[in-house]
């Protein structure tokens, strides 16, 4: 992993510059830099260049809706990154169509990092009807974002249709339980499916019981984390219920 701090709009073009004809570099590590959108196109465009470099991080860089427009372009055309960290980048609902469009058209990224952003609900509908078509994604983490109800379970109905994804973190949101009851209703057609965290989404007795109806005939997830949820003692027993009834089940962690 090659880490670069600190750069200026400038640093971030020199240095685009440079990596666009670079074959030693296959990792780059760029978070916290403050690249900002048109820091970001220059990285973008360079990346649309270099084949060699299959992992990027740019966490924690504000680059805002130009930048998600800029990578979402590059992964139209980029076939090498299987890892991209884009979390805390103020992307918002507006932000998420261009990530969407990425997302259903790139088959070469498996691993890929959205938390600590903005989105709301909208881009729950939007991103959820990308997961269902994309065909690439293995891990997905979209935690600490603002998915509530609606976005909640339009994401949830996007991980019942998709057929990759392995590990999904959805922690830190607001699912609530109607989130939840599409989220069960979603591990009830899944069958790839290995990791689910839904940890402090609010969900209550009446959601983790919704849950507990997917997992009693699911087979093939094996970690499940709902720790900080108010589900109480009988949202508890009914999920440890449900797994007792499933001889099919996967879980090894919850």
């Amino acid at each position: 992993m090659t880490r670069f701090g600190f750069f200026s709009l400038q640093g971030a073009k020199a240095l685009a510059l440079s990596l666009m004809v670079d074959t030693s570099i296959f990792m780059l590590d760029l978070s916290d830099n403050w690249l900002q959108g048109e820091g970001a196109a220059a990285i973008a465009e360079m990346l649309k260049e270099n084949c060699y470099i299959s992992a990027v991080d740019l966490s924690d860089n504000k680059i805002g809706i130009e930048g998600a427009k800029a990578f979402s372009a590059m992964l139209l055309e980029n076939t090498t990154i299987v890892s991209l960290q884009l979390s805390g980048n103020e992307f918002d609902d507006h932000a998420a169509k261009y990530l969407a469009d990425a997302l259903t058209a790139n088959s070469k990224v498996e691993i890929l990092d959205l938390s600590y952003n903005m989105f709301g609900d909208k881009a729950g509908e939007i991103l959820g009807t990308a997961i269902a078509e994309n065909i690439g994604l293995k891990e997905l983490k979209i935690s600490w974002n603002h998915f509530h109800s609606q976005g909640a379970a339009a994401l949830a109905k996007g991980l019942g249709a998709n057929t990759y994804l392995k590990v999904l973190d959805v922690s830190y949101n607001g699912f609530g339980n109607s989130g939840a009851a599409a989220l069960g209703e979603a591990l009830k057609a899944n069958n790839v499916l290995e990791e689910l965290n839904v940890s402090n989404n609010r969900i209550s007795v009446e959601g983790a019981l919704h849950i507990a109806g997917g997992l009693k005939e699911n087979k093939s997830l094996k970690r499940l984390n709902m720790t900080r949820n108010p589900m109480q003692s009988e949202g508890c027993c009914g999920v440890l219920k449900a797994l007792q009834a499933n001889s099919g089940t996967g879980v090894e962690i919850l």
